[in-house]
């Protein structure tokens, strides 16, 4: 018997089967065997994510699943941060939810709800934001918010209102210290079903919904990925952003707008490696206030560098400043000396990502420049 499901379960598959196209061959062809190794990591990794964001994620029953973390290998895609575990769980905009947690060892933590455009496209409007300082903890340790259509009678606290086009909940759970941290504990459930049926969705209708909204997930991710530079030319991005070569952009503030899970109190800046055996990149930066920053190395699918093999970045809690406060990270295919060095664990080129948050001012333009191994520092000023 033919079904609808059946149709986009094939398409998913023929979809899933072509996509390595875009690392193996025409202008996004990448060099070397790790980047075609990786290549096939990444589609592993956004396979198994797009079915447990658009197929498998129910707003009638939703519960948080990771979509990024420090330590899982199967979770790094699409704009990795090695400081920062991300939860996300699936939303009806006419139903109401509470979304609560325990802080724990969080040195930040958020609630965003984004919208969806199309079933499974990548959002491009932040709904609705609350961060750790609007959620005041009760008397057992415990934050709480509410999501919905309208605000809950007789409830006064933290508050985002849905609207028609949200879809997703995303949990930021940032950490100085990641690996002996405990991240937070969220949980989230339905507190009004608005009269609407508390079964789940699985008809050929629902089903074939499913797999497409997977699929067109991945092909969001695909149109953007891999990112080559080492032909040292700049490379456009989907937000007007440019990377060229050993630099950095300059930072600027994402606001409401979004391509992607961006965030809209972040600043951001982005640029490319491409380092042969024996150079180094320098790099100067200095932080204005803020709630917390990091740097993290990707490699050309937007992943960090293998933190099993050594850290790929450097934060607020775990960089050595200088004397006059401003920050030297030294980056090099092996790892150097300084203490605030990075190694590209043998990757030949790669991308390059600040963040800070809650920035009190925008961030100075980050200097970089290309130096021998032998000149490049190995001891903060």
């Amino acid at each position: 018997m033919s079904s609808d499901s059946a149709v986009a379960w094939r398409e998913l598959l023929s979809a899933f089967a072509e996509f390595d196209a875009q690392f193996l061959e025409g202008p996004k062809a990448v060099r070397g065997q790790t980047a075609v190794a990786e290549g096939y990591q990444n589609l592993a990794t956004m396979l198994a994510l797009s079915l447990d964001m658009h197929f498998f994620a129910d707003p009638v029953a939703p519960r948080f699943i990771d979509t990024l973390t420090p330590f899982r290998p199967d979770r790094r895609w699409g704009g990795d941060n090695t400081d920062c575990y991300y939860g996300y769980a699936a939303v009806d905009p006419r139903r109401t939810y509470r979304v609560s947690g325990r802080p724990n060892d969080s040195a930040m933590y958020s609630v965003t709800v984004y919208n969806e455009p199309a079933p499974g496209a990548w959002p491009n409007r932040t709904v609705g934001l609350l961060y750790d300082t609007d959620m005041t903890l009760d008397d057992d340790g415990r934050f709480s918010c509410v999501l919905g259509p309208q605000r809950p009678a007789n409830y006064d606290g933290p508050f985002i209102e849905l609207s028609p086009d949200a879809r997703g909940v995303l949990t930021r759970d940032y950490h100085l210290h990641p690996d002996s941290g405990a991240r937070v504990e969220w949980d989230i459930e339905v507190i009004d079903h608005a009269g609407l049926p508390v079964l789940p969705a699985k008809s050929d209708a629902d089903v074939a919904r499913g797999l497409r909204a997977a699929m067109r997930f991945a092909q969001d991710m695909y149109a953007l990925i891999p990112l080559i530079l080492m032909e040292r030319r700049p490379v456009e991005l989907a937000d007007g952003q440019s990377l060229s070569l050993n630099t950095l952009a300059p930072p600027y503030r994402a606001g409401g707008a979004t391509h992607g899970y961006s965030m809209q109190d972040a600043c951001y800046c982005l640029g490319g490696f491409a380092l042969e055996p024996g150079e180094a990149l320098v790099i100067t930066s200095t932080h204005p206030e803020c709630r917390f920053w990091n740097l993290t190395l990707w490699n050309q699918y937007m992943a960090a560098l293998d933190v099993e093999y050594g850290r790929a970045g450097l934060n607020s809690g775990t960089a050595v400043p200088n004397s006059d406060g401003s920050v030297t990270i030294v980056v090099a295919t092996e790892l150097l000396d300084h203490p605030n060095a990075i190694s590209t664990k043998g990757h030949p080129e790669g991308l390059m990502s600040f963040r800070w948050f809650h920035a009190e001012d925008l961030p100075e333009h980050p200097q970089t420049r290309v130096v021998p191994v032998a000149d490049a520092p190995v001891a903060v000023s």
